[in-house]
C-alpha cells in the first residue's frame, strides 16, 4: 500500500472514532437484540480458527481435531473469562446478579480465559496424547489475532476506556458511561484501540516466529512463552491507562500483579525450556 495512502486512511479513522459515539446493540428486531460486542467475539474467534486450522498442517493435525480443540477452548474459555470478570466485580454482580449471565453487556476478562484455556488444553492432551507445547505453540498466534479483533467490542460497549485526553484521536464517551470523578470531561483514550494495535503487532511477530523458525530450531512452548510475555507486558502499559475499577492488590491492580506473575513465570519456564534443550544438544 501507498505509504502516503496508509497514513490518510489511519487519520481518517483516528477523526471518525474521535467524532463517532458507537451504540452497543447493531440491530434489533422485536426481543432479538444484537449486540457488536458478541459480533467482535464470533469474528475474533472465527479469525483464531482460520490461523489455526492453516497453521495445525504442518504437525499433520486433522481439521476434525482442529474443531474440536477450539470447540472446548472457546466454550471453557469463554467461561472463564466470564467467572474472572465476574470476581474482579463482585458488589457489583452481587447486587445485580443478573447481570452474571448477561454477557452481551460485556465482561469477559482474558487471565480468566487464559487460565481455563491452559487447563483445558492440558486435559485436552492427556486425552488425545498429543503435545501440550506443541498445541500452545499453534494456538499463540491465533488468540493474539482473536484479542486483537475482540477488544473493538468493548468499543461499542463504551467500556474499559482510558483517562481523559485531548489529544485528537481521543473518543467520546457517553456521560452515563463515565466515572464520577470524570463527569465534566468527554474525550478519553482510547484504550481498546491501543491494545487492539498491539495485540496484531503481537501475532505478527508470533506467526514469524513460528513460520520462519524451523521445527528443528525452535523449543516447543517458547513461541506459546512469547505470547504470554508480550501480552503481559500490553496489559501492563494498558493498566496505567485504563479507568475502569478493578480490585486492588498490594497496591497494584489486580491485572497489573496477574500480569507481572505471569510475565516472571514465562520467563522462568522460558530459561528452564532452554537449558534443558541445550543440556540435550550437549549430550
Amino acid at each position: 500500500m501507498n505509504p502516503e495512502l496508509a497514513l490518510e486512511l489511519i487519520l481518517f479513522m483516528l477523526n471518525f472514532l474521535h467524532n463517532y459515539s458507537p451504540q452497543p446493540i447493531l440491530f434489533q428486531i422485536d426481543w432479538l437484540k444484537i449486540h457488536w460486542y458478541g459480533i467482535f467475539i464470533v469474528l475474533g474467534v472465527s479469525a483464531g480458527l482460520l490461523v489455526i486450522l492453516k497453521l495445525s498442517k504442518k504437525f499433520n493435525i486433522s481439521s476434525d481435531e482442529v474443531y474440536d480443540l477450539v470447540f472446548y477452548l472457546t466454550i471453557f474459555g469463554l467461561l472463564g473469562g466470564r467467572i474472572y470478570a465476574v470476581f474482579l466485580d463482585w458488589p457489583f454482580y452481587l447486587n445485580n446478579p443478573f447481570e452474571i449471565i448477561a454477557v452481551w453487556h460485556g465482561g469477559l476478562a482474558i487471565h480468566g480465559a487464559l487460565i481455563a484455556g491452559v487447563f483445558t488444553l492440558i486435559i485436552y492432551c492427556r486425552r488425545k496424547k498429543q503435545l501440550f507445547w506443541q498445541l500452545a505453540d499453534m494456538l499463540a498466534p491465533a488468540v493474539a489475532l482473536g484479542q486483537s479483533i475482540g477488544r473493538w467490542g468493548n468499543y461499542f460497549n463504551q467500556e474499559l476506556f482510558g483517562r481523559p485526553t485531548d489529544l485528537p484521536w481521543g473518543i467520546p464517551i457517553n456521560f452515563t458511561n463515565r466515572p464520577m470523578q470524570y463527569l465534566s470531561s468527554q474525550y478519553f483514550h482510547p484504550t481498546f484501540l491501543y491494545e487492539s494495535s498491539l495485540n496484531l503487532l503481537n501475532f505478527l511477530i508470533l506467526i514469524f516466529l513460528f513460520l520462519k523458525l524451523k521445527p528443528a530450531n525452535r523449543q516447543p512452548g517458547l513461541i506459546f512463552l512469547v505470547y504470554l510475555i508480550n501480552y503481559s507486558l500490553i496489559r501492563i502499559l494498558m493498566e496505567f491507562v485504563r479507568v475502569d475499577s478493578t480490585p486492588v492488590v498490594l497496591g497494584l491492580r489486580l491485572p497489573v500483579l496477574a500480569s507481572l506473575l505471569i510475565l516472571v513465570s514465562s520467563l522462568v519456564v522460558g530459561i528452564l525450556l532452554l537449558a534443558i534443550r541445550k543440556e540435550r544438544v550437549g549430550r
